[in-house]
């Protein structure tokens, strides 16, 4: 009704969220309340004359909306006047009718330039998703292969994903971004779908540009794929060496390629991880060694794990037990007193391992680390094996804590009293 009375477009929605636009576009078609003849309200209060020409701004983006396929087609051709209608233009690209879409990508591909395509990229994007919508994303990544690879630039740090994605997948195929940019956009980037296609292009094309270039930034990543990507590379790069180094590494993943890279090279993981896991009280083991151990060592290695169950580093002893239960020796009633420790994450992991032997563990014990005054990680605990556990006593307990002024604890128990 606004529009038809003569509002601006960009007073009606708001013209830069693509979604606002579809939303808009089916809401003129099935808006309520419908009066007696069968039509839209605006439609009943303002007819749109047969000549579209003749429409300004505003009716001609109703026209573009119309339930009449015939008066959306007619629409098209004055639309191209105007920059703002646009997204009803992309809109119709994908339109379901074949002569209405056919008329809006002639139109689309006579007015979509450079400018326009940064504007109408969320929304072409969006509408890719379409059965009709891949004329339009095609489009668009045409228009950019042509135009000043600055246009393209700008969509790098766009806020819309998609956009994001696309520019750099269009960059990478092209060939815009060097090597050592892509690794470094690879590294730095926030979006995984970003981080991996550029860890990828960067590597692919290493060929051409010095490795330390693009190795160095894939290395240093936050993100263990990127990571693992730059670890994976050293053998090709003939750096394998340089693997060692990451037998340690905090993710398992690079862990993993670090193993591979270096057996590759003739080195024996397993041997370097029993050293370096030798010497259960130094303060400077890295945390990956024990997990390293537990992951390519033998059950005999458990006894190394028990020994860095003391260690003075909580992400040591963590890793430590939970290599005992990748090694399947984990002895519940030698973990238990650790249920006491106070790291979070060494609880949860001590947990893990003696949960299926809940039924063997003290239910008195259990039931005292439920009271306020535990450590918040520990009373978790507690209440993780009294449920496993089962028996009167323990369900007693877990009842009580449905009044807990612990807000978690509050929930868990009343999740565990539907069961």
């Amino acid at each position: 009704m606004r529009l038809a009375g003569g509002m601006p477009l960009a007073n009606a929605l708001v013209v830069a969220d693509p979604r606002a636009w579809i939303a808009w576009d089916e809401a003129a078609r099935v808006a309520l309340p419908y009066h007696l003849e069968g039509l839209p309200q605006w439609e009943q209060a303002a007819q749109l004359p047969a000549d579209p020409s003749l429409l300004d701004e505003p009716r001609l983006a109703l026209a573009l909306c119309h339930r009449d396929g015939w008066t959306r087609e007619a629409a098209l051709g004055p639309a191209a006047r105007y920059p703002d209608l646009l997204p009803l233009v992309v809109l119709r690209c994908a339109d379901w009718v074949a002569p209405v879409r056919e008329r809006a990508r002639k139109v689309l591909r006579e007015v979509l330039d450079p400018g326009a395509a940064v504007t109408l990229a969320p929304l072409i994007l969006l509408l890719g998703r379409r059965r009709q919508g891949a004329f339009a994303t095609e489009l668009l990544a045409e228009v950019f292969r042509g135009a000043p690879r600055e246009r393209l630039a700008c969509l790098y740090a766009h806020p819309d994903r998609a956009v994001r994605r696309f520019a750099y997948r269009l960059a990478a195929a092209q060939r815009l971004l060097s090597p050592g940019g892509l690794a470094r956009v690879a590294a730095g980037d926030d979006d995984t779908v970003v981080q991996n296609l550029c860890a990828d292009a960067a590597l692919a094309a290493m060929v051409d540009e010095d490795p330390d270039d693009v190795l160095q930034p894939l290395l240093a990543a936050r993100n263990p794929r990127v990571r693992s990507a730059g670890v994976t590379a050293l053998r090709r790069a003939g750096r394998a060496e340089q693997a060692v180094g990451f037998l340690a590494d905090r993710a398992e993943l690079v862990r993993a390629c670090a193993r591979y890279v270096v057996r590759q090279h003739g080195g024996d993981p397993l041997s370097w991880y029993r050293e370096r896991c030798a010497e259960p009280g130094d303060p400077a083991l890295p945390p990956g060694a024990a997990a390293g151990l537990a992951e390519c060592g033998e059950r005999s290695d458990a006894e190394v794990l028990w020994s860095l169950v003391r260690h003075p580093v909580p992400g040591v002893r963590a890793r430590a037990v939970a290599g005992l239960r990748v090694l399947d020796a984990a002895d519940a009633r030698r973990l238990l007193p650790m249920l006491d420790d106070p790291a979070p994450g060494v609880v949860r992991e001590v947990t893990a391992a003696v949960l299926p032997s809940a039924a063997l563990l003290p239910q008195e014990w259990l039931v005292e680390r439920l009271g306020t005054g535990w450590p918040r990680a520990v009373r978790i605990a507690a209440f993780r094996l009294l449920a496993e556990r089962g028996g009167a006593a323990g369900q007693r307990a877990l009842t009580a804590l449905r009044a807990d002024p612990d807000e978690e604890l509050r929930l868990r128990a009343t999740r565990a009293a539907r069961r």
